[in-house]
């Protein structure tokens, strides 16, 4: 019925639109009519993208995105302290302690991280006497034709002044920097020349003690999934794939001839090799004994040097193969280090695979599995950042918002934010996932949970005149919450939609308005109607049915004559 369902609806689209989406075969059946437009919530809704959380796939994470970009606090990072707007006197003292004859540029970053051309933009600078601007880092002269990619995004910052650090450049330095705030949105970045590093100031938050810039609060700082608001270290995915030590060694009572696969030692007995060459001489460079020596009572300093490298110290190395004795003395990269260096440098998908077999998944050093930047994390809405709050259980999330303590200002803005949020995560508690966290891997839920997130979407939508059709929703649901995951149901029944769902559970054929059953046995022997009954009546009545269904289902299965059904919806 669903194939049938959106077959008809794609071939009501012009032939364009049609080349862009699959079309499905026609189902094996005579004859449906009266189809609606149909909707299939199965068992494998949710995305496996490691980037994809619950609080992403429900988009109840972009309505926090936007709430902590309106009424957020930022803190400093490094202290603390509440950060207040920077006065342009407090960036000139920041600059100028740059130490004396330093080269700068003042730059003022008009587009940051934006798709599309910009040519009307940069010809009214041009107008106003700017002469220069840095384009994606390289330096141009705005009276060029510049030859942008409107399909990707660009970083531009137009040059104010170059200059250098003296003790007489305040007064043309203080100019500067006006003229780059006022262009670029209370933004100024400086360019130190000298040191390579840059200095971003803004007009509007700024650390006094530790010299630390905020730009304007925005939804994609707290997005890890954009690099504005992604951890620099793993990229917003809050983990790290590593070489993981135990799976390169995993049997420690073998030798090193035959304990390090990933590195080739498998083939280290079948004759020279560069590995067995690599070990054998950083033994006897050691003197330490390796051969039918099990790794585990090797010195662990030497297991070390094998594994992670000899950093700078040079090691003599001789390998002799059929055209001869080669001789070099260099520094050993390591086990660990090399397969790293492999699996970054491989265009090969299947090395790449290869390598990863000896990879594990281990929590960023930097953000620490929170996915953010520093400066993303100390923003916040009450007394938690985004990532303390999405760690939390949807129904405590629930009630955090709804006790918030806001000034009239911050309500009247998060007013409706709030509200769309509260709705959002009553749906969630209505289908029985209040235990779950919005920071939670979309890929580690159930068939289940990943059904009911899409059921409580799907009634956020508010759509009528839709057929949906579920496969078995209560799996992985918990008893006593099936009361929950009918009432749903209902609700999607009482908007005006058809909802036909594939389930043994008893309860919800109790609730069921009309029941089919379809046998007699499953897949390539079944097929064909075995009973029907319409239970619009009281749960007493509908249990009396159902057991006489259930009676007459046992007695009659096997002996009754199979006929082809022409189906008609009701």
């Amino acid at each position: 019925m669903y194939a049938e369902g959106q077959r008809r609806y794609v071939e009501s689209l012009s032939s364009y639109a049609r080349q862009f989406l699959g079309l499905m075969e026609k189902p094996e059946v005579e004859s449906i009519d009266g189809l609606s437009p149909a909707i299939s919530i199965d068992q494998k809704t949710t995305s496996k993208n490691p980037r994809s959380t619950v609080g992403t796939v429900t988009e109840i994470y972009d309505y926090l995105r936007l709430l902590y970009a309106r009424i957020g606090v930022p803190y400093c990072p490094n202290c603390g302290k509440k950060i207040e707007k920077q006065t342009i006197d407090q960036m000139v003292d920041a600059i100028l302690e740059l130490p004396e004859g330093t080269k700068i540029q003042v730059l003022a970053p008009i587009v940051r991280g934006k798709k599309g051309e910009f040519v009307k933009q940069l010809e009214a600078y041009q107008k106003e006497g700017f002469v220069r601007a840095r384009v994606d880092g390289n330096m141009v002269e705005l009276s060029d034709d510049l030859d942008l990619d409107r399909k990707k995004k660009h970083n531009i910052e137009l040059v104010v002044d170059r200059l250098v650090i003296k003790e007489d450049i305040r007064s043309r330095l203080t100019e500067s920097v006006e003229i780059a705030l006022k262009n670029a949105n209370n933004l100024v970045l400086i360019e130190d020349a000298t040191n390579h590093k840059e200095m971003l100031f803004s007009g509007n938050y700024a650390c006094p003690d530790c010299n630390i810039s905020f730009e304007e609060l925005s939804p994609r700082m707290f997005s890890f999934n954009n690099p504005y608001g992604a951890c620099p270290s793993c990229t917003g995915l809050g983990f790290l794939m590593k070489m993981d030590e135990d799976l390169i060694v995993p049997d420690k009572n073998k030798t090193l001839y035959d304990g390090i696969k990933a590195f080739g030692a498998s083939t280290m007995k079948k004759g020279d090799t560069m590995a067995k060459m690599y070990f054998e001489s950083i033994a006897k460079h050691y003197g330490v004994k390796i051969k039918d020596v099990p790794i585990k009572k090797l010195p662990r300093e030497f297991l070390e040097k094998i594994l992670y490298g000899t950093g700078s110290e040079a090691i003599d190395f001789e390998y002799e193969s059929y055209a001869g004795i080669r001789k070099f003395t260099a520094p050993f990269e390591g086990v660990i280090p090399t397969l790293e260096r492999r699996h970054n440098e491989t265009k090969s998908q299947g090395m790449r695979d290869f390598y990863e077999m000896y990879m594990s998944d281990s929590d960023c050093p930097e953000c620490h599995g929170s996915r953010l930047n520093k400066n993303s994390l100390a923003v916040k809405v009450g007394s938690k950042n985004i990532v303390e709050l999405t760690d939390m259980q949807i129904v405590q999330i629930k009630e955090y918002l709804n006790s918030l303590v806001l000034n009239k200002k911050d309500a009247m803005i998060a007013d409706q934010i709030l509200k769309e949020l509260n709705t959002r995560l009553q749906f969630l508690i209505d289908v029985g996932l209040d235990y779950l966290t919005l920071s939670r891997s979309a890929g580690s839920l159930s068939g289940g949970e990943a059904q009911r997130i899409r059921l409580a979407t799907q009634i956020g939508s508010g759509l009528t005149g839709v057929l949906y059709i579920l496969d078995e929703p209560s799996i992985g649901l918990h008893q006593r919450d099936n009361d929950k995951l009918i009432a749903t149901l209902k609700k999607l029944r009482d908007l005006g939609n058809s909802v036909l769902v594939v389930e043994h559970d008893e309860d919800t054929m109790y609730a069921a308005d009309q029941i089919i059953d379809i046998g007699p046995g499953a897949g390539v022997h079944g097929g064909y109607v075995m009973a029907q009954r319409y239970c619009r009546r009281s749960k007493k009545s509908r249990r009396f049915y159902y057991r006489r269904l259930l009676k007459w289902q046992k007695t009659n299965s096997c002996s009754r004559k199979k006929k082809k059904i022409k189906w008609k919806s009701n």
